[in-house]
């Protein structure tokens, strides 16, 4: 069985109601299409022809922000007085775009301008006082923080004390207490009646630029596009446009370090799309700041230089491997973790481990979460006791408030509901996982369930056709606030099932249903190839539409977000060997051997039932109820027989068998006269208790021997009376073959090939029929 990872809200677009069909009707949509802008509250054709038309005429007044009028008259009067102006921002790539952003256009206004990106690991986030004094020192006068600020009281009251003003551009959360900012321009300060609170930091850079400018900067679209994915904020409104045009302009981006950047990443130009940058260049750009320095991103996103930007990009790309590889082998050893008996009963975890590179932690907890459902805290210990780190939680658990009353275990916290940041005295790791734990009862995790997810419909295969695909386009470029369509297939039967990458840790397979095909694949679920195969019509598979292109040739693929498959009704367990655990469930346990039958019967439960089948009726089991199939039997029909009388609701195999017929085969015609010719010379030979000698001077196997000479008995070529065997002189011509335990034989093998050679797949499909 696999569970699916969330709750499928299927809405049926594909079933539109009269209100999204007459919607449809007027914007000159597909009715699918316009189910889907209805559900999401585009409800008028105005609307509709908005969302799917972005222009430029709908980017806001940026002088509706907070603060911005008195941010600009400030940086244009320290551009006349050639004032030094210092960008200071962030190291992911949100702010290291922002910083290209103002940085260029300051330039362009002719500026005395720098930047200073501050390092993760000694400057931590935001305004950092000793940074600031540093700069200062250096010339610094005038700050324009990007990214970040709005928690930056300390650093900005030392800049104020030094008589050096701070403008700061930001879009995080507001704390309750400000800093003494000359200006903060940002878009959801209480009061201000700026129109949309969604900008990322390159978007609320974008609007000062826009304001210095008094027109809309159009070069500088594409960084805004990537800071505003990168970051994950809504992808409506004034940042779908920023998205949808930045996008344009990486198709055809003149940035030599984007070119330099795209073509190491292996991204085409013509194909890029907005998951090229959250899957391509948004991570290479986090790289140099996770594991290093980002600043030299700032570089590569600014030179002008073709040599630089080449240098800088193959930099960026093998920082980028670097991160992967440090990804790789940390979440090898977290996931490991997580299942171990310390963690495995825990609604939230708490993973640690030494020398585990902290910039890459957050994407750890990221998979952790992922594959396992539960809130994670990734840490790595350091050598002075110190355990420092990032947590990921679900929409069902918030992280941040489970945490916060437990500051007093901590040296350092800080977050929201899905992420945090925090450092804990190792010492203090096990007082913390129990807070958490009741955390984690306080919130009701374990009753919450999965997060629901919406599914546009749930489709037949043949329903997903190239206009299908081009009618879902329109809604793209997609993101959070405007997911991409996902749609359930929960009739289709899986085929070509595999493994695939460097460890088989992805999976990829083939809907079918009749003549239509789908191709599909999912990262990180290799893991469930054996329970595909052997159930491949029991799986439903949720995933989004998109456009595979491959040597130039473009096909229709699902990228599968989520699958689940029902329990098989039938467990493969066979065995050669039989222990006590076997036997330790309620169920009727079958046997078709009376020597197995009389070793374990009076070894089961109470709660179970025995059963010798011996080919005559066997009464039918109450609805629901287990077999358990003991031992394999001598002919495939007879397991047919009582499977159909028990009627199961579930079946466990094992099948036992402690030596392999198909493998020792039957005895050649050599060993067929040595034993003639020695029954023939010999008498009172005692088989009873010297069979073994007998086997090692014929050189026949035990088991073999045993046969042969049953064979020998039924066909009349010796006798054996207590335990004595004789030659019969003379014997009269008889086939090996009638002899019935030679035919027993025979059809003991075909049984192990049907029953036991058989892969679970084809074992499964042969019982399914029958329970």
């Amino acid at each position: 069985m696999i569970a699916a990872q969330y709750q499928w809200d299927i809405k049926n677009v594909d079933q539109p109601s009269t209100e999204a069909q007459q919607l449809a009707q007027q914007a000159e949509i597909s009715p699918i299409v316009a189910q889907i802008l209805w559900n999401r509250g585009y409800q008028t054709p105005t609307a509709v022809h908005d969302f799917l038309n972005p222009g430029p005429e709908q980017l806001h007044d940026p002088l509706l922000l907070h603060d911005m009028q008195k941010g600009v008259d400030r940086i244009e009067d320290a551009i006349g007085n050639d004032q030094q102006i210092t960008i200071y921002g962030d190291y992911d790539a949100d702010g290291v775009t922002s910083t290209a952003i103002l940085y260029e256009t300051l330039n362009e206004m002719g500026a005395k301008v720098n930047y200073y990106i501050p390092n993760r690991f000694t400057d931590g986030y935001g305004p950092n006082v000793a940074a600031f004094k540093k700069l200062i020192a250096a010339g610094t006068q005038l700050f324009v923080t990007v990214d970040n600020g709005v928690a930056g009281n300390d650093a900005i009251a030392a800049a104020n004390e030094a008589g050096i003003d701070v403008v700061v551009t930001d879009h995080h959360e507001l704390p309750a207490e400000l800093p003494a900012a000359y200006a903060i321009i940002h878009p959801r300060y209480q009061g201000a009646e700026y129109p949309f609170g969604g900008l990322s930091g390159a978007g609320v850079a974008f609007k000062v630029a826009q304001a210095l400018r008094e027109e809309i900067p159009q070069d500088v679209l594409d960084l805004a596009a990537i800071g505003t994915v990168a970051d994950l904020v809504p992808l409506i409104d004034e940042n779908r446009v920023l998205v949808y045009f930045g996008l344009q302009l990486l198709k055809q981006d003149e940035r030599p370090g984007l070119q330099a950047l795209m073509s190491g990443a292996g991204i085409k130009p013509d194909e890029l799309t907005e998951q090229s940058i959250g899957f391509g260049i948004a991570p290479r750009l986090n790289a140099l700041g996770r594991l290093e320095d980002a600043a030299p991103a700032v570089e590569l996103l600014t030179t002008p230089d073709f040599a630089v930007a080449k240098d800088l990009a193959q930099q960026t790309e093998s920082q980028n491997r670097h991160r992967q590889e440090l990804v790789q082998q940390i979440s090898q050893s977290a996931l490991a973790q997580a299942e171990d008996a310390d963690h495995r009963d825990r609604a939230a975890l708490i993973i640690s481990g030494h020398d585990w590179h902290e910039g890459v932690l957050g994407i750890v907890a990221s998979k952790v979460v992922e594959t396992t459902g539960k809130p994670a805290l990734v840490l790595n210990v350091n050598a002075d006791g110190r355990a420092k780190g990032s947590g990921r939680s679900v929409d069902a658990f918030n992280l941040f408030a489970a945490l916060d009353p437990h500051r007093d275990l901590m040296t350092a916290f800080g977050g929201h509901h899905m992420a945090v940041g925090l450092t804990v005295p190792s010492a203090q790791l096990g007082a913390l996982a129990d807070a958490l734990d009741q955390e984690a009862a306080n919130q009701h995790l374990t009753e919450s369930g999965p997060t629901a997810v919406s599914v546009a419909a749930a489709l037949d295969v043949a329903a997903v056709t190239p206009d299908l695909y081009q009618d879902l386009a329109q809604l793209a470029p997609f993101g959070t606030d405007n997911s991409q369509p996902l749609f359930a297939f929960e009739s289709a039967s899986l085929t070509q099932v595999k493994a695939i990458g460097k460890d088989g840790s992805h999976l990829k397979f083939r809907l079918q249903e009749g003549d239509h095909q789908l191709n599909a694949i999912q990262f990180g679920a290799g893991r469930y190839v054996d329970a595909l195969t052997a159930a491949p019509d029991d799986a439903a598979v949720l995933g989004a539409i998109e456009d595979n292109v491959w040597q130039g040739r473009h096909s229709l693929q699902l990228m599968v977000k989520d699958l689940k498959l029902t329990e098989n009704p039938i467990q493969d367990q066979r065995t050669t060997q039989l222990h006590q655990a076997m036997f330790a469930q309620a169920g009727t346990y079958v046997f078709f051997h009376q020597n197995v039958f009389r070793q374990l019967a009076n070894q089961l439960p109470e709660s179970a039932t025995p059963v010798l089948f011996d080919g005559s009726a066997v009464a039918q089991l109450p609805a629901g109820s287990t077999v358990f199939v003991v031992d394999c039997p001598d002919a495939t029909a007879d397991l047919t027989t009582v499977l159909r009388q028990l009627q199961p609701a579930k079946v466990t195999v094992y099948l036992y068998k402690k030596e392999s017929l198909s493998q020792l085969g039957m005895p050649t015609r050599a060993q067929y006269a040595k034993l003639f010719k020695f029954v023939a010379t010999h008498r009172q030979v005692d088989v009873g208790h010297q069979l073994t000698q007998l086997a090692t001077f014929l050189q026949i196997p035990r088991t073999q021997l045993i046969f042969m000479i049953q064979v020998f008995f039924e066909c009349g070529f010796v006798t054996i009376d207590h335990g004595l065997m004789d030659g019969v002189a003379h014997p009269a011509h008889k086939d090996l073959t009638t002899a019935p335990s030679y035919q027993l034989r025979q059809q003991q093998m075909q049984t192990e090939t049907e029953l036991l050679a058989c892969s679970t797949a084809a074992l499964t499909k042969r019982l399914a029929p029958l329970i």
